[in-house]
């Protein structure tokens, strides 16, 4: 893969000379260009193309997230990463589709793995990290969970869960409309279905990243929305679920619901 073009934003000289001496550290980027505001980096983007833009949000004048919602007019809008110091911006950056969202101070080795995966993004041609060339891969099948009701044996697919709440020795699947109880615990459930696209946000729920339609926070709390239920986020949970809805992209022949 050809060596990166990327542009650095942040109002702050100190910030700015930080990230973009962290990007030069990396072998995978090529060229590091800096900009202090938006306006800087729009007249930049005029006569230079990049690959990615790690910017922070709040500047004066035009924010990061206005940014990013005029680099996503252009014809190829290079990949994003959001450098801030605020957590509250998550949610926004999500659904700007960044490809990652970095809290200052932000280390070496965390803007490695930021790198990393634009660096993934870029070479499938803007698919899911993985996937080359956005050719879509073959989809095994997805698990599916033997339910009885009543002497009928029902089979609910994993993908058609949208979370799993713990009941005891139980858990009860909760799959359009339906809420079948399954002898299996939580943590089986967990271990077997992180890999797939679940998170466990709660010590009673386990939730599908593909269905998740909302999160908030409220003075400190946050919830997420999972197929109209609104679901407690605990504490220690929230930051990684934050990270992993910013990232998160569909396997290949997923739609996110």
């Amino acid at each position: 893969m050809r060596p990166l073009r990327v542009l650095a934003v942040d109002d702050e000289p100190p910030a700015l000379e930080d990230l973009s001496y962290l990007l030069r550290g990396d072998a995978r980027i090529g060229r590091v260009f800096a900009a202090d505001s938006s306006d800087a980096a729009l007249r930049l983007l005029e006569d230079e193309t990049v690959d990615a833009v790690f910017l922070d949000i709040r500047m004066p004048g035009l924010d990061g997230l206005d940014l990013v919602r005029v680099l996503a007019r252009f014809a190829l809008p290079p990949a994003v990463v959001f450098v801030t110091a605020y957590e509250d911006f998550a949610v926004d950056a999500f659904a700007l589709k960044a490809c990652d969202y970095l809290l200052k101070p932000v280390g070496r080795e965390r803007l490695t793995e930021a790198v990393r995966r634009v660096a993934a993004l870029i070479e499938g041609g803007g698919a899911a990290p993985g996937t080359a060339g956005g050719a879509s891969a073959e989809r095994p099948a997805p698990e599916r969970i033997a339910v009885d009701l009543g002497g009928v044996t029902r089979f609910v697919s994993r993908d058609e869960v949208a979370y799993v709440e713990a009941q005891g020795d139980y858990v009860r699947l909760h799959a359009g409309g339906n809420a079948p109880l399954v002898r299996i615990s939580l943590a089986v459930l967990e271990e077997r279905w992180v890999p797939h696209g679940f998170l466990r946000i709660h010590r009673r729920f386990l939730v599908s990243l593909r269905h998740v339609e909302e999160l908030r926070s409220d003075a400190g709390h946050w919830t997420v929305r999972v197929a109209g239920s609104e679901l407690p986020v605990s504490r220690r949970h929230s930051r990684e679920l934050r990270d992993r809805l910013v990232r998160w992209t569909p396997a290949p022949g997923a739609e996110r619901s």
